[in-house]
């Protein structure tokens, strides 16, 4: 289970960990987005010296509209594990952000009032 921090704005921030290609591990702050469907996005400036592989790209609904995303096979660390996930990477992504694809496999507490935020195992 990772505890997690509350934003100037009551955002869900978690710290995960993104792995480069030649290994190097690269701590962040990703921000949960429930709106955000699959597992990662991020800004294309993010993506300079992952060398993560390019697998094409995917047109998305978003709160602005219409948008499209190149889609990278990434490797992160969260509580602990590492996995090989899809990552949606654009142009003008504020945050990094990890989806509700994550909510499959783990349990998300927020308790705002105990300033208590973790997400870990069922």
């Amino acid at each position: 289970m990772i505890e997690g921090k509350f934003g100037d704005d009551e955002e869900l921030f978690f710290e995960i960990e993104l792995i480069a290609a030649d290994g190097l591990e690269l701590p962040v702050d990703a921000m949960l987005d429930t709106g955000f469907s699959d597992w990662l996005a991020i800004d294309k400036q993010d993506l300079e010296g992952l060398d993560w592989p390019y697998v094409g790209e995917r047109n998305m609904r978003i709160a602005k509209g219409e948008a499209n995303f190149d889609i990278y096979v990434g490797k992160v660390r969260i509580d602990g594990e590492e996995f090989d996930i899809p990552v949606h990477v654009g142009d003008g992504v504020p945050e990094i952000l990890i989806g509700r694809q994550w909510l499959k496999s783990r349990r998300l507490v927020v308790d705002m009032q105990s300033n208590v935020l973790t997400l870990g195992g069922s």
